[in-house]
């Protein structure tokens, strides 16, 4: 087996426990309030809109996390607003879904040659992200935390209670396309982590395992956070010995252990 200290010195897998790291903040941060206010169908929805402006930025030839932040964003300011005047927002949220796969097929169609990146986007492979990306989820994660910390209260209130957070005549229009933004750019920071087809799971795992450690919201949101590191650092480890695929080993390991977590509560004897 190499050495550690030789593999720690690498800039590939510097970057990637870098990546694990802030993908596992915003995990910690954004999950339990997509987990609270069921809003799972609602990101999977934005991380496969994603994938159009992947697709249009590589055609492009800037940058695709540029293209997929506008998407997203795009996206879930749009299915903020139709919440408001529609009850149809499922609808929408369906068509973008398949909207934004479509469109990033057609224009990876029309650039010329291979396009082997975008793969490690629909899959992720935390091995191969690059410092400049680091650079750019560094930035994502510090807005997210900024502004969860700014709004912390009213974002907890629209998630446990909407109806209490009106009559207490919160915002809750802006505070509900407020949360969609920062799932946006969640999504954005996860991707290149676990891929569009997995990010859901990583947004969620942690928060499942969290909630049957502790009842407290702080609680959870800290737990998720330090669950999503030991996911992800024991994922990248896990694909650079074994040589699995690194977005679908780290969601193996999660979700063992939220399994373990759930077999041991079924099964731990219940004193009086």
């Amino acid at each position: 087996m190499p050495d550690m200290i030789n593999i720690l010195s690498y800039e590939f897998i510097q970057n990637a426990i870098l990546a694990g790291l802030l993908a596992s903040i915003v995990c910690g941060l954004i999950g339990p309030f997509i987990v609270t206010r069921r809003m799972v169908f609602i990101s999977g929805g934005l991380s496969h809109t994603a994938f159009g402006g992947l697709g249009v930025a590589y055609w492009l030839g800037v940058n695709p996390l540029y293209g997929a932040t506008a998407f997203v964003l795009l996206a879930a300011a749009g299915i903020g607003l139709s919440e408001e005047k529609t009850d149809k927002s499922d609808l929408l949220i369906g068509i973008l879904w398949a909207m934004g796969m479509a469109i990033g097929i057609v224009f990876i169609h029309l650039t010329p040659g291979y396009a082997p990146d975008l793969m490690t986007f629909l899959f992720g492979n935390i091995l191969t992200v690059p410092r400049s990306d680091i650079f750019i989820m560094f930035i994502l994660v510090l807005f997210v935390t900024l502004s969860v910390l700014i709004f912390y209260k009213g974002f907890v209130s629209i998630a446990f209670d909407e109806e209490y957070a009106k009559a207490m005549k919160l915002p809750v229009r802006y505070l509900n396309i407020g949360l969609l933004l920062l799932i946006g750019l969640s999504i954005i920071t996860l991707i290149q982590v676990v891929g569009i087809i997995l990010v859901i799971a990583l947004l969620t795992i942690p928060v499942a395992i969290a909630e049957d450690l502790s009842m407290n919201f702080r609680r959870i949101m800290m737990i998720s956070i330090l669950l999503g590191i030991a996911i992800c650092w024991a994922g990248l480890f896990v694909s650079y010995f074994i040589e699995f695929p690194s977005g679908a080993s780290i969601i193996l390991i999660g979700g063992i252990l939220l399994a373990v977590i759930k077999l041991y509560k079924a099964i731990k004897p219940q004193y009086p």
